[in-house]
């Protein structure tokens, strides 16, 4: 490992070095034409039943590990999404939101790595928590505004519940202090590395689910 790792903060080490597949998440095709109001909101549906696997996977594990010596400082109740994403699919499909209900292929199997890196990998599920919730704190924040303002959701109400963290009242001091659990992490150089890659797979994972939806919802002429 590069001899600056000891001195420069896991925090920077872990974005900087997943930045260009942050980068490819975020200007995906599927999410510019949703987040430009060029799809209808059953694709923003399609997109919260797709999330509702993939924290299920990450909060299902979470319990295992509240006491683990790695990942458990990472288990804060108040980032749970899964009660708030269940009741923006009610809103969404209706109070019988699970009949159907199907994952991608690509969803499927983010979903089953988040399932084992908890199971065997505690080191591995900080990377998925990472990339998941820090983006929901702030780039997930731009979706809500969007979908409020393009299907007409209410402000912070059911459809958009999952952007909505009603425990967090300083959302800046919040991602301050988790940075700060990262760069206390309890893992060695080489295994802080391996937690890197493993961010990088997170964020390609989420690519592909991105790049299947974008196969089911092409845009609009």
């Amino acid at each position: 490992m590069d001899a600056t790792a000891t001195v420069t903060p896991f925090s920077t080490l872990i974005r900087t070095a997943s930045h260009e597949q942050h980068t490819e998440a975020e200007t995906s095709t599927f999410m510019g034409d949703l987040l430009g109001g060029r799809l209808g909101v059953d694709a923003y549906t399609r997109y919260t039943e797709q999330l509702w696997f993939v924290y299920r996977a990450l909060e299902e594990g979470a319990e295992a590990l509240r006491d683990d010596p790695v990942a458990g400082p990472f288990i804060q109740p108040e980032l749970m999404r899964s009660t708030e994403l269940e009741r923006d699919l009610a809103h969404l499909r209706g109070e019988n939101w699970r009949e159907d209900l199907e994952a991608l292929p690509a969803t499927a199997a983010y979903a089953a790595r988040v399932a084992e890196c908890a199971r065997t990998w505690p080191a591995g599920y900080i990377a998925h928590h990472y990339t998941r919730y820090l983006g929901d704190l702030s780039g997930g924040q731009i979706i809500r505004d969007k979908a409020e303002k393009t299907w007409g959701f209410e402000r912070k109400g059911d459809g958009v519940r999952f952007y909505v963290f009603e425990q967090i009242t300083n959302p800046a001091a919040f991602k301050r202090g988790y940075r700060e659990l990262l760069d206390a992490v309890n893992a060695d150089d080489l295994e802080k590395q391996r937690i890197i890659e493993e961010c990088k797979r997170a964020f390609a994972l989420n690519t592909a689910v991105f790049r299947e939806l974008g196969e089911v919802f092409p845009r609009s002429a």
